[in-house]
């Protein structure tokens, strides 16, 4: 029987890699496009991403909600609660808005409140690590304790320096020699 991550990595070799002429966020061009938006929303893939994350996150003592900025973090965050929920653990989930609402309580960060809590931010794809820094950024106003960045793919890019470099821990499950694919 194989195990969740390999069935994980086959779903995202098979429906997630599209081979083309692409601009990443970041702006430069890549020959490949990871898009995990379209398994971190699919019945068979989203269990299977809460498995795999919470795997990567076991050792890390004391958090007690997992998310990130939206959209790409939500169903990975959701995953992770529905999967922990049916380990018996009490990960919360909440999101990172890219900016505070104008309206109702104007809040940037939605869910159960964090200050003072342990949180891990989770992330789909990473190529810059742009998105968890501004989570990161937005988690702190509210004073929430950042233990790490957890990713389901890297795409060996600077994501990894940068978030270190600005004092995080960088951990993902999914690189890109275990799809097939080159950094570029």
């Amino acid at each position: 029987m194989t195990s969740a991550r390999e069935q994980l990595i086959e779903l995202i070799k098979t429906e997630a890699v599209f081979h083309g002429d692409f601009t990443l966020t970041s702006g430069k061009k890549a020959t490949y496009y990871i898009d995990l938006r379209k398994l971190s929303l699919d019945h068979r893939a989203a269990p299977l991403i809460g498995q795999v994350m919470l795997d990567l996150i076991s050792d890390i003592d004391g958090i007690v909600a997992v998310g990130g900025l939206t959209m790409g973090a939500d169903p990975i965050a959701s995953a992770v609660l529905h999967q922990g929920a049916a380990r018996g653990l009490n990960y919360d989930a909440f999101v990172v808005r890219k900016e505070p609402k104008d309206h109702g309580r104007g809040r940037q960060v939605e869910g159960p409140d964090l200050a003072g809590k342990r949180v891990i931010v989770l992330e789909d794809t990473s190529t810059t690590g742009g998105s968890p820094l501004q989570a990161i950024a937005a988690l702190e106003k509210v004073g929430a304790e950042v233990a790490g960045v957890a990713v389901v793919v890297d795409r060996q890019a600077p994501a990894k320096e940068r978030i270190e470099a600005a004092g995080y821990e960088y951990r993902y499950a999914i690189g890109l020699d275990d799809l097939g694919l080159d950094p570029q």
